[in-house]
């Protein structure tokens, strides 16, 4: 089994990727880090003692004093050498730099230096190292006005706010599940290229992206309306966006209930995408799911019955709980990276109503069990 060491495994690329190796991977086995081993010689030597590959993601992006991001970035790059050498490690270091290598703000001269250091390293001892030059990365639960402009415009969009564009520049993008991929395939490959330049997925300029976003603000956060999804881009935005938005406050979403003589008429989901609906009855007492997806759009229904819908984060604690009655119709929708199941919570049998953006497919099913 080999040992994957992630310096900054809980920041924004470092959780999606140990996420993927610890759910997904069973020859690999993540060796825990904290940033603190970069300022204890003892706590660092044992990490990289035990790493067959180390991924160097740990950075500081932004800051109030540009001088600390570059010292700080070197400083971390200086350390990790320093610590292969007294260890006399033989692990594969994949270094993630940025575009911005091109560029002279602090952030991509760190970037660039601290390559060039590690390249140093390499041909004095014969190490291996991978250098990944990166284009702008977005996804789930980056951080605004810190990871990326897509994450500030979902935060600022998701809570009523209005962003405004500083330079309306054209963007080279990946999304993180991407980019974690080609992590993997270099972790595979055990490759060494001082210079890899990880290829973008798309190009978009900053107002094209923001005027995407206010469209999925307006039709799906304010109307409950999914939007037209184009390409597997348009649907990674999506998931992006919504994962920004507070579902504890967002859900359930009441749905209209129509009466007349002949009984009631509920409309349960109003589409611009295809995609598979269907129904389940629940006898008293039975939880369904217990799963989640990483990419699929679904929506869960109550319309007959009482159920609790439960929903927890993958790689977090915190269990979100809803009520829902056919009483009072309502829906709850799942954010991607969250395990999440209803059960029957009443004495009569639960009617729910199922829609999801794409047709089952046994061979790539994107539905992963794990209890909430």
């Amino acid at each position: 089994m080999k040992k994957i060491g992630i310096t900054g495994q809980s920041g924004f690329i470092g959780k999606h990727l140990r996420n993927t190796l610890n759910l997904f991977r069973d020859d690999y086995l993540c060796v825990n880090f904290n940033r603190s081993f970069f300022n204890d010689e003892i706590e660092l030597d044992n990490f990289v003692r035990q790493c067959d590959v180390i991924v160097h993601l740990a950075a500081v992006n932004r800051h109030n004093d540009p001088g600390v991001i570059y010292a700080t970035n070197i400083g971390m790059v200086k350390s990790l050498i320093s610590s292969l050498v007294r260890t006399g490690s033989n692990a594969h270091v994949i270094f993630s730099s940025s575009l911005q290598e091109e560029s002279e703000n602090p952030y991509g001269k760190s970037k660039k230096d601290g390559r060039d250091l590690l390249i140093e390293w390499s041909e004095k001892s014969n190490g291996k190292l991978t250098g990944m030059v990166i284009p702008n990365v977005f996804g789930p639960f980056g951080r605004p006005y810190y990871n990326s402009v897509i994450a500030t415009f979902s935060h600022q969009l998701s809570c009523g706010e209005a962003p405004e564009i500083q330079i309306d520049s054209l963007l080279k993008l990946i999304y993180v599940g991407e980019l974690v991929k080609e992590i993997i395939q270099k972790i595979n490959s055990c490759d060494c290229d001082h210079f890899y330049q990880v290829s973008h997925s798309h190009e978009a300029k900053v107002s094209e992206l923001l005027a995407t976003l206010k469209l999925f603000k307006n039709e799906y956060q304010c109307n409950g309306v999914i939007p037209a999804i184009q390409n597997e881009f348009d649907l990674n935005l999506f998931n992006t966006f919504r994962s920004y938005i507070d579902i504890k406050n967002y859900f359930p979403v009441k749905l209209m209930k129509n009466l007349d003589a002949r009984g009631t008429f509920v409309e349960v989901v109003r589409l611009h995408v295809g995609g598979q609906v269907s129904f389940s009855t629940t006898k008293p007492g039975i939880t369904r799911g217990d799963h989640f997806h990483t990419r699929k759009i679904e929506r869960f229904a109550v319309i007959k019955g009482k159920a609790l819908i439960q929903l927890r984060q993958i790689g977090t604690d915190e269990i979100i709980s809803f009520e829902l009655s056919g009483a009072e119709p309502a829906y709850v929708d799942m954010p991607i990276w969250y395990t999440h199941n209803i059960k029957n919570i009443g004495d009569d049998e639960l009617f729910t109503n199922f829609w999801i953006n794409e047709f089952y497919n046994p061979e790539d099913p994107d539905t992963y069990f794990e209890k909430v």
